[in-house]
């Protein structure tokens, strides 16, 4: 029908469209992409005349401290507990919406998201005449499906205009927390569909003029929890960006706005240029590594994430096929932009720090998945807990870069084995002792310990995965403006880390209660209770798996007040061991927890990870092994058991020739229990996965997936290419099932027994 019509027709046709789509979603065609766009005409003739690379170096460190100090406004006057702690970000962006630079000390992974949403506006609301973008416009956005980590990020971003002309832009993103999600805090993992994740902003304009619309913050406010938080920090974000165009303005006035475009678009290609090269010199070939998730945070079940790094010139392909399906009714899904951006942190952090934090560093790497993972979900699919593949992701390229890296005369940065990837901290929410609602998350998830280096311990508790710069956050803070009583806080988690030549760095203990508030909850979001989440490197130890214990039904406080001496050190293994509170339900769980009240002075207890091992536990230096004994990092049974290391516990003084005997031993009894490849998979390796297992995720063959949940009965094989969406049942409808059967066989009992007269 189409071909029978004129061009004008056709034309008017395809305007009709375009001013009637019912609905502006997430855009595939930005979405999907997420390389360095061609230079634009204005660009290009900047560049045709000629670039002063000492200039550009110039104005590089003016616009680099100009991103510093808009993330010091925010670090110094947000209110959410992440603008304190430093999960925020500045950046500026070229006129087409590419990533350039972002500030020295900010999260990489919520500005390699920004890009998405600036793109949307461009592409969106800069023709449109309901909308248009001016000078002084300033949009807000939140919603991961347009770009970003999940809906607890929210990012302003405004245009800068020079002289009447678009030049760049230029964004501030804090973690809010609190978002008006079905749980308070932002991070529901009871979500079970995009509309219980709270406000989903697509990106909109909140800002004309340089003035906030009061109209759009009062809906906002209306949204979530704590509308005191959502005003202050929508301010914050817009003052610090419009201080950051006060320096970029300086800029151009003082050497005009060719200098800044050129040296814009020459940072991502020279970075882009320097990837290539990077690739170059690595070895052709392929490595592979296996990462799973052992829980959906509701229920456990092993979902795999399948990694294939390919190296053939100076191109890079990241094969992520074969990767557990997407969860029609779970929370741990994620999109493919926020995945990539996850990608573009991990290589920077671990492989290449010292590059340029900008998205030119994954423009060159192609990515591939299957469309419907868990990687790469549909729209629909809930994703507010969709840290934990993203977690992965930054953790992903450790172990296959590492052996291709390992033979090259040049590194870029130590070898080193996976960081500890998982979110253990405790999610909050309810009534303040101030009387006010809130709820958010504490900043112990930005203390996880680091890999074993190729040349030392990995450092305890150094950073979050997801940035090298955050902080842990003060507790006294913390406990002035919630009801959250620390017990124990940032002791060292003896004995819980990833073994080898050289040990992962540990993480610390957190013990937590609640006092003064007549409602107030806790709720965790972590994985890694059955599978380690930090794997070993070179024959290391991957990380332990680690639970969340609870003492219910005490009050803590109460107990202290009778006997100050009852419990003199608050200590997990103590406490979970000797049982000191008569009267307590002791409990051990999974490391997911959906929110749930808290009596005053009851008792939950988490352990920030351990990253991963390196090298084999029997060429740990014996002194290094003391030392850990002497710091009280490590038990001496352990030292004995693990490291095959003979010493007087006393005096830690090391019979070395005991020791050497000892090792020497213990090699015969491995070579002993070895076996050739073939009769290790003969005995180890299945068609299928265990019936009894709940797994989601290829097996042998990256091309045929399954999906078997045994508590429903479910097994599923597709092809890669057909993958579908799996719904969950409710854990508590298949309690309340569990319960009516026995109930039920209990009443068949006693009517049997009535029967006989009995």
């Amino acid at each position: 029908m189409h071909d029978n019509i004129s061009a004008e027709e056709r034309a008017l046709l395809d305007k009709f469209l375009a001013d009637n789509k019912m609905f502006l979603g997430p855009d595939p065609e930005i979405m999907r992409d997420h390389t360095v766009t061609p230079r634009s005409a204005a660009e290009e003739a900047v560049l045709k005349q000629g670039f002063d690379t000492h200039q550009a170096h110039h104005i590089r460190g003016l616009i680099n401290a100009a991103l510093s100090e808009a993330f010091t406004m925010v670090n110094q006057m947000g209110a959410a507990p992440g603008a304190k702690w430093g999960d925020l970000v500045t950046a500026i962006y070229t006129a087409e919406g590419n990533l350039a630079m972002i500030a020295p000390h900010g999260i990489i992974t919520f500005a390699a998201c920004a890009f998405y949403p600036i793109r949307f506006i461009i592409k969106n609301w800069v023709s449109d005449p309901t909308v248009g973008v001016k000078d002084g416009d300033g949009f807000i956005h939140n919603d991961a499906r347009y770009g970003g980590v999940h809906n607890t990020d929210q990012s302003m971003m405004m245009p800068l205009y020079y002289k009447g002309e678009l030049i760049c832009w230029l964004s501030s993103t804090i973690h809010e927390g609190e978002n008006g999600a079905c749980e308070p805090g932002g991070l529901p993992a009871a979500a079970e569909s995009k509309y219980d994740e709270g406000i989903k902003m697509s990106p909109f304009k909140v800002v004309e003029n340089f003035q906030i619309k009061r109209d759009l913050v009062t809906f906002l406010q209306n949204s979530v929890r704590d509308p005191k938080l959502q005003l202050e920090d929508m301010k914050v974000k817009l003052h610090a960006v419009m201080r950051l165009r006060d320096r970029i303005i300086a800029i151009l006035d003082q050497f005009g706005r060719e200098a800044l475009i050129a040296t814009m678009r020459m940072h991502l290609e020279d970075t882009e240029t320097e990837v290539r090269r990077r690739i170059r010199e690595l070895p052709d070939g392929t490595t592979r590594v296996l990462q799973f998730m052992d829980s959906s945070l509701r229920e456990n079940c092993m979902q795999k994430i399948s990694v294939a790094i390919t190296v053939k010139g100076d191109r890079m392909i990241c094969d992520f096929r074969g990767t557990a399906p997407q969860f029609m009714n779970r929370s741990v899904n994620t999109n493919l932009a926020s995945f990539k951006a996850a990608l573009a942190t991990g290589l920077l952090q671990n492989i290449w720090p010292d590059l340029p934090h900008t998205m030119a560093v994954l423009s060159p790497i192609e990515v591939i998945t299957d469309p419907n993972s868990i990687i790469d979900a549909e729209g629909e699919m809930p994703q507010a807990m969709s840290l934990m593949p993203l977690f992965k992701a930054c953790v992903a390229w450790t172990v296959p870069m590492a052996k291709f890296n390992y033979s090259l005369p040049r590194r870029y940065s130590a070898i080193i084995a996976s960081q500890y990837d998982q979110a253990a901290t405790f999610i909050y929410g309810g009534l303040t002792q101030h009387g006010d609602v809130t709820g958010n998350f504490c900043g112990d998830i930005n203390g996880m310990g680091q890999g074993a280096r190729s040349h030392a311990d990995g450092e305890h508790s150094v950073s979050p995965v997801f940035g090298f710069m955050a902080d842990s956050g003060e507790h006294e803070i913390n406990e002035e403006d919630t009801p959250i009583i620390r017990l124990g806080a940032q002791r060292l988690a003896k004995d819980r880390v990833g073994f080898g030549k050289y040990r992962g760095g540990m993480g610390y203990e957190q013990i937590a209660t609640a006092r003064g508030s007549g409602m107030w909850g806790f709720m965790t979001g972590c994985e890694g209770s059955k599978f380690p989440s930090a794997q070993g490197l070179f024959g290391g130890y991957s990380c332990p798996a680690y639970q969340l214990l609870k003492i219910k039904g005490v009050n803590i406080f109460e107990t202290l007040n009778r006997d100050p001496k009852a419990i003199e050190v608050f200590d997990i293994l103590k406490l979970m061991n000797e049982r000191p509170l008569a009267g307590g339900k002791y409990s051990s769980n999974d490391m997911g927890m959906t929110f749930e009240l808290c009596d005053e002075g009851e008792i939950y207890m988490i352990c920030q990870g351990s990253g991963g091992g390196y090298g084999d536990v029997l060429e740990r230096d014996p002194a290094l092994v003391m030392k850990d004994i002497e710091e009280d990092l490590l038990s001496a049974d352990l030292a004995r058991e693990i490291y095959k290391v003979v010493f007087d516990e006393r005096t830690l003084v090391v019979d070395e020739d005991a020791t050497r005997a000892m090792r020497d031993d213990y090699r015969r009894q491995r070579l002993q229990r070895g076996k050739p490849f073939d009769a290790f998979c003969k005995d180890w390796v299945t068609a299928e996965p265990p019936a009894d297992l709940p797994y989601f995720g290829s097996w042998d063959d990256n091309r045929r997936i399954y999906a078997q949940n045994p508590a429903i009965n479910l097994k599923v094989v597709m092809n890669a290419d057909q993958l579908q969406g799996f719904y969950m049942p409710n854990p508590k409808d298949l309690q309340i099932a569990s319960l009516e059967a026995q109930l039920a066989k209990a009443q068949a009992a006693l009517e049997a027994c009535q029967a006989a007269g009995r």
